[in-house]
């Protein structure tokens, strides 16, 4: 029955993932923990793994659209492999109840991330195209894609979050990409992040492989339902909600 139950709530949950485009792993931890009695370094583990899947396949579509760089994706993802699988690690040195107060307070800066992106998308001429700094050459692109892969990686380890404002933020204003590119190329920077950060969640006996099967046959059958609705509402009720949902989840979470 709680498998049934698990894949049940998993379902909802990726309505409204899918509704709002997002990774949802801060909710997906919240649920685990508060609802299901997870512990929080497990719920951590579960839901880094399950953005490999809901990462891949809509990073596959994205490249297929031109929406992403290939190049900057792979450079700055390695670089976040690397910080998410040693960050992993640092998670069992931390206190249940000290770690859940630090993934809140992620996920609520993960919602001011958001916010933050919306203005800069707004204030951005329409159709405007990729201006990456000196279109991946030179010193400053290296060290910008490598300190961006580095940050948002061992942010994505420790707290088990996607961190995809973060990436996106970085390579809009280090990077100068347009939001177009930033959005399609974050996809191709999550799949590394990801599989490296599970990866050190199972080395150190804290990812529950039956649980993330039932927790991605949820999440994604949910999401792929729940894009549905995207179109299907106004604009402004899909921003407050892109805003609101990782708070929603850090409030879940500190409660």
């Amino acid at each position: 029955m709680l498998m049934v139950n698990i894949v049940l709530v998993m379902f909802l949950l990726g309505l409204l993932l899918g509704f709002v485009g997002a990774g949802g792993s801060g909710f997906i931890i919240s649920i685990l923990t508060v609802a299901f009695g997870y512990p929080i370094h497990v719920a951590l583990g579960t839901a880094l793994a399950a953005m490999f899947f809901s990462s891949l396949s809509g990073s596959i579509s994205h490249y297929r659209e031109g929406n992403a760089m290939l190049k900057t994706g792979v450079i700055v993802g390695l670089a976040g492999a690397t910080g998410a699988w040693v960050s992993s690690g640092w998670s069992s040195y931390i206190p249940e109840d000290r770690l859940g107060m630090l993934t809140s307070f992620m996920l609520f800066a993960s919602g001011l991330a958001l916010w933050l992106r919306l203005i800069l998308v707004s204030r951005r001429p329409a159709g405007s195209e990729i201006q990456t700094v000196v279109l991946g050459k030179g010193l400053r692109y290296w060290v910008y894609a490598l300190l961006i892969g580095v940050v948002t990686g061992m942010l994505s380890g420790l707290f088990g979050i996607g961190s995809t404002p973060f990436i996106q933020l970085g390579l809009m204003l280090l990077l100068n990409m347009s939001m177009r590119y930033a959005a399609g190329t974050t996809m191709l920077v999550i799949i590394p992040i990801a599989l490296a950060g599970g990866a050190g969640y199972m080395r150190i006996g804290y990812l529950d492989l039956q649980l993330l099967l039932l927790v991605v046959i949820g999440t994604m059958s949910g999401s792929y339902v729940g894009a549905k609705f995207t179109k299907r509402v106004p604009a402004l009720w899909l921003k407050v909600s892109m805003v609101v949902t990782p708070m929603i989840g850090a409030t879940i979470l500190w409660l």
